[in-house]
């Protein structure tokens, strides 16, 4: 294959990706149909699968995607600030404004297809619980690197306070989406800035 057929063909994939992303958020899986993504693309079905193998490698990449792009807006709140402390509050406050554009999404995209994929999806599965320690493992650090800088208290529990945070954002998510009221995601947000501004020595 030519460089520039091979690059055509990346652009394409990718195209096919980004298309498919919301579409897969909202719908899931199960939900989403060839012709749906025929439609959102303009593409034919030999043109989807000349890129894709099937349904499942679409909604593999695309998971992929949006993890990506979740993980990178919430790195750069983070890199923002200065201080631990600073980097951690960045967190919530992320939230807060990805939250409209969010719920059109359809929701976290870890959340939905960690409650579809869970006992169908082997793959799926495991790349949300991937997802998920990247997560906790970004929080993890932040917290030890703030109790070594004396920001945090010393006796603070690292793997607890990273878990309650995702608890926190996942389950606000979860219902804020369900039920329609914004309350339950923004009161969670709360919930993490209060812990942990109650762990700072800065207080």
């Amino acid at each position: 294959m030519k460089k520039s057929d091979k690059n055509k063909a990346e652009r394409t994939k990718q195209f096919i990706i980004e298309k498919a992303a919301p579409i897969f958020n909202k719908k899931g899986i199960a939900g989403t149909s060839l012709s749906d993504l025929t439609e959102a693309t303009g593409l034919t079905k030999g043109s989807i699968y000349g890129n894709f193998k099937d349904k499942d490698e679409v909604a593999v990449c695309v998971f992929q995607y949006n993890v990506d792009n979740l993980i990178s807006y919430l790195a750069r709140a983070i890199d923002k600030e200065n201080t631990s402390i600073g980097k951690l509050l960045a967190i919530p406050r992320a939230y807060r404004k990805l939250y409209n554009t969010m719920i059109a999404y359809g929701g976290c995209p870890i959340l939905n297809t960690a409650a579809e994929a869970d006992d169908t999806h082997q793959v799926l599965c495991r790349m949300t619980v991937d997802a998920i320690e990247t997560m906790k493992k970004t929080i993890y650090k932040l917290v030890e690197t703030g109790k070594q800088s004396k920001e945090l208290h010393h006796t603070t529990d690292t793997n607890k306070i990273a878990e309650v945070i995702i608890c926190l954002i996942e389950g606000g998510s979860l219902l804020s989406k369900t039920t329609g009221k914004k309350t339950y995601m923004m009161n969670s947000l709360d919930q993490i800035e209060a812990l942990i501004k109650s762990v700072s020595l800065k207080n």
